[in-house]
């Protein structure tokens, strides 16, 4: 199965569980950050990210240079609660 196959599944399962008043939420948030020009501060596809210092869920800082001299990185972001 696709990327684009598994996330129209999550979005078609997120349908049917989120009450709509719920969903109505997030979507007027989604289309806030796209109306505010965040898309045209973002690395775009393909591109590196920039090197970064970050805190890790034990607050011991860590590297994206150190990460990457182990082999590839995979980030994953999490807005938090809506």
């Amino acid at each position: 199965m696709s990327l684009a196959d598994k996330l129209a599944e999550t979005r078609a399962a997120s349908a049917g569980r989120i009450p709509p008043e719920r969903a109505a939420i997030m979507h007027r948030a989604t289309d806030d950050l796209r109306k505010s020009g965040i898309l045209d501060r973002i690395v775009p596809v393909g591109k590196p990210a920039p090197a970064f210092e970050l805190a890790n869920h034990d607050g011991r800082r860590v590297s994206s240079v150190e990460l990457l001299a182990g082999g590839p990185l995979v980030l994953s972001f999490f807005r938090g609660s809506w």
